[in-house]
């Protein structure tokens, strides 16, 4: 059964960093792209960062520019988020979502993606 694992969310103080983790179960995540998203209570589901099958192409929203990475490790068959600099307005639900068709360009609508895990909670507050 595919699945998606999210992990490695929490409380964190402002100015502070994250690293989110998202584990594939019964498909290869290496052959997919990839996507995070979050959503705070009360606001939509927003992209947040996306990553290529093949890993060379990422994209990523404006508000997490330059603090924000998306990865693959695919020994682990893994697509990790380390967040750094973290922003009260950061808090949410993380998830990751994957797009399964095969060499699909990137986009941040969540409505390429065919696959969701369950959510991470991030909290950044002092």
């Amino acid at each position: 059964q595919l699945q998606l694992v999210e992990s490695g969310g929490g409380l964190v103080q402002p100015g502070g960093s994250l690293r989110l983790s998202c584990a594939g179960s019964g498909l290869t995540l290496d052959n997919y792209a990839i996507a995070w998203f979050r959503q705070a209570p009360g606001k939509e589901r927003e992209f947040v960062a996306a990553i290529s099958w093949s890993g060379g192409s990422t994209l990523y929203a404006d508000s997490v520019k330059g603090r924000f990475t998306i990865s693959r490790d695919n020994s682990k068959n893994m697509v990790i988020l380390q967040m750094n600099s973290l922003k009260p307005e950061d808090t949410a639900d993380y998830y990751c979502a994957l797009d399964k068709a095969y060499g699909a360009t990137l986009t941040a609508s969540p409505n390429e993606y065919d696959y969701w895990g369950q959510g991470t909670q991030v909290t950044v507050s002092s």
